[in-house]
């Protein structure tokens, strides 16, 4: 590994001089979601941190998933508009490259923030931190958060806290960067493009229906991927307040802001199994719009099978049991 001795005169000089690690909690992934806190770990070119930021922000609606994040209507009424600090948040990002772990849901969020406010946040490029591990092929049981900092030994002291898991995979992002620097690797940096325009209109439905003009692209047909079975074995049906647990029979029904795909191998990666259709046996269905008559969710509401909307799911997805717990 480059020490602080060698890593100036031995760094490419093609990697950017400056990172801003972000983690956002949201009250959901729909278009009409809202940011409920934000924090930024400001980085120099070589990853060592020069200064960090956090703000609860009033998302002007329900919380959303409390359980999880843990902040109430009661926390949030006295806290900043996305607006009050969208010029703070800008500086701390401005010039930088935006990493964050699913670096484009970060960035979806945010940028849809600063569309709302009528601001341009100052990002020209991201980097996902699950790409980056997967251009290291670091032996990790999975792509969650936690499995990354147990890997280069980081302790997480508030998971879900936007500035703890923002400390989390910064303290985790400084040994990935020498890593990829030492072995000459290029980073996994993608284009981050602002929006330029926002309807204040509500989506309705959610997600997966919005006009064309929707800052999510539908899922469009794709051939099924047959993957390898579940390993673990099946649990049973997910209970509310409730982690998942690995073996676990998940379903998705309609539109998902979220590729499909990334959420079925996220899901695949955690330990749970993806099914197709849904029987007496499936433990979870998947879907934004639980109202819709499609088959998945009459058969759901025949079995009981328990039924949330992608949000808690995405978030379920960072804190699986595993099997036999």
């Amino acid at each position: 590994m480059l020490d602080d001795r060698t890593t100036a005169a031995a760094w490419p000089a093609a990697y950017p001089q400056g990172y801003a690690v972000v983690d956002v909690e949201t009250t959901g992934l729909a278009r009409d979601d809202r940011i409920v806190s934000a924090a930024v770990y400001r980085l120099d070119a070589q990853g060592n941190v020069e200064d960090h930021w956090y703000s609860l922000v009033n998302p002007e609606r329900d919380p959303g998933p409390v359980w999880i994040h843990g902040l109430t209507s009661d926390m949030l009424e006295g806290a900043p508009l996305f607006g009050d600090i969208a010029r703070e948040f800008a500086h701390r990002l401005d010039g930088r490259v935006l990493v964050a772990h699913n670096a484009v849901f970060d960035w979806s969020m945010i940028a849809r923030e600063y569309a709302r406010a009528e601001h341009v946040a100052p990002v020209r490029q991201r980097l996902c931190t699950i790409a980056l591990s997967k251009e290291l092929s670091l032996p990790l049981p999975n792509h969650k958060l936690e499995s990354l900092a147990a890997h280069f030994g980081v302790v997480q002291r508030h998971a879900h806290n936007a500035l703890d898991d923002a400390r989390v995979l910064a303290e985790a992002f400084r040994p990935s960067l020498h890593t990829a620097a030492e072995r000459g690797v290029r980073l996994p940096l993608l284009e981050c493009r602002p929006l330029t325009e926002w309807s204040t209109a509500p989506s309705a439905p959610r997600i997966g229906r919005q006009a064309s003009g929707s800052s999510y692209r539908p899922n469009g047909w794709r051939p099924a991927r047959k993957r390898p079975p579940c390993p673990h074995p099946n649990p049973g049906r997910y209970e509310a307040d409730k982690p998942l647990k690995q073996g676990m029979r998940v379903a998705f029904s309609g539109d998902t802001s979220v590729e499909r795909e990334l959420l079925e191998d996220r899901a695949v990666e955690a330990g749970l199994h993806v099914a197709t259709s849904v029987s007496r046996l499936t433990s979870l269905l998947v879907t934004n719009d639980p109202d819709a008559p499609t088959s998945k969710t009459v058969r759901a509401k025949s079995y009981g099978t328990p039924i949330i909307d992608e949000a808690a799911f995405t978030q379920l997805l960072r804190d699986v049991a595993p099997a036999g717990e």
